[in-house]
């Protein structure tokens, strides 16, 4: 591990000393963030579209709507999308950081009835919902083992190989009574296709992992279906507790190759909750913009950039760009004419400060995924007038941000 870790440390002197233009113009001095171009990704034909994961060679992992209504898993790249199809159900998707050659991975509905009807894949129409594994040199979609159990859940991918998600086993969960789901749902890691469990917090019977970094560190959460969230980190075999903000709930959702971890946290009461930033043993609370009362943490990248989304109580929602201690509105650092306005940054952002998510498109209402990508060009920040969002796009986000026991369960408010 040791020589694990001097390779990293290694490898980034010199990508901190080779540094390309882009590089340099997202790491300005303290407390300046760096201006954006914005590219709006377009969809397969229907109106929405949303970016979950973007990697270091500029992959953008998601998914998008149909112009027959239903959704598929997408990747872009250099302006190009790419339909990733299902395992012969209606519906799919892909919310993860994917690796840097394009692989990656997610959920799909298959063509058979769940005899649970759990409508595990959140798309109403009770199909047994597996996770896979789509390998970008063959454009083919895999199916990924569960733990016996119907459904399961795939999340992040590492240039490894190795994905994070969760598995349904053959266990009945007194605490999901009142809900669809019926049987406990696992965090597991896929290694080559062959599904390993990830411990839980202690007494937690359900939980999921989200994102894996180069060394195979995971992150995720558990408790149970329906209160009580433990934001875990997993390394060596061992689920550690993150902490909370003072709240119930909290969800460890990405990390880095250096170890530190975004996420978000329910304050004292749990109405409302923070990002933060877990950097080796801290739990540091990056509040919200002005004038707002919940934000998530829904990436970082290896310079301890975090970006995410920030709420008012009406759930009208602002991108931001967290870094040096300073939280800004990503609205205020694009174009003032830009036909989008950034209301999450869904997708994270890469080495090269290069941010992804999903937009407003002002002049159709429509919500699609974009791209951001620092540019040496400098404007004075101006604030623009916040947008009052139309309640389909205010519901959309709600089922994005909310905790994800199994990919959209649990809804805070």
């Amino acid at each position: 591990m040791k020589s694990k870790m001097l390779t990293v440390l290694t490898a980034m002197t010199l990508l901190a000393t080779l540094a390309d233009p882009v590089r340099l113009a997202a790491q300005e001095p303290k407390h300046r963030p760096p201006r954006y171009t914005v590219a709006d990704l377009g969809t397969l034909g229907g109106t929405y579209s949303l970016a979950g994961g973007l990697s270091n060679t500029g992959w953008v992992e998601g998914y998008s709507t149909l112009s027959s209504g239903t959704t598929h898993a997408v990747l872009w790249r250099k302006g190009v999308i790419t339909d990733l199809g299902t395992l012969g159900g209606p519906n799919s998707d892909a919310g993860w950081r994917p690796s840097d050659s394009g692989d990656a991975a997610g959920t799909s509905e298959t063509g058979a009835v769940d005899p649970f009807a759990e409508n595990f894949c959140g798309y109403g129409d009770n199909l047994i919902c597996l996770p896979y594994f789509w390998r970008n040199s063959t454009k083919k979609m895999t199916p990924l083992p569960t733990l016996g159990g119907n459904n399961g859940y795939a999340a992040g991918v590492n240039d490894l190989h190795e994905v994070v998600g969760n598995a349904e086993n053959t266990t009945a969960e007194p605490t999901c009574a009142g809900t669809t789901q019926v049987f406990q749902f696992e965090p597991v890691l896929w290694i080559k296709e062959w599904v390993q469990q990830l411990p839980t917090f202690p007494g937690d019977p359900v939980g999921s992992a989200y994102s894996i970094n180069s060394w195979g560190q995971a992150t995720g959460y558990s408790g149970n279906c329906t209160t009580a969230f433990h934001a875990l980190l997993w390394q060596n075999g061992k689920a550690i507790n993150l902490g909370n903000l003072g709240g119930t709930v909290s969800e460890a959702i990405d990390i880095n190759n250096w170890g530190q971890v975004s996420g978000l946290a329910t304050l004292p009461g749990d109405q409302y909750y923070h990002a933060f930033l877990w950097t080796w043993g801290t739990l540091i609370d990056l509040g919200t913009l002005p004038e707002d009362v919940s934000s998530s943490g829904d990436g970082l990248n290896d310079w301890g950039q975090v970006v995410g989304g920030s709420y008012d109580a009406s759930g009208n929602a602002r991108a931001f760009l967290w870094q040096d201690g300073v939280m800004t509105d990503l609205n205020t650092l694009i174009p003032p004419n830009s036909p989008l306005y950034l209301l999450e940054a869904t997708g994270t952002i890469n080495d090269s400060g290069q941010i992804a998510g999903i937009a407003l498109q002002i002049s159709t209402g429509e919500t699609h995924a974009f791209l951001a990508t620092p540019t040496t060009g400098h404007w004075a920040i101006s604030e623009r007038p916040r947008v009052v969002l139309p309640e389909n796009v205010r519901k959309l986000l709600q089922q994005r941000r909310g905790l994800r026991p199994k990919g959209g369960f649990m809804k805070l408010q």
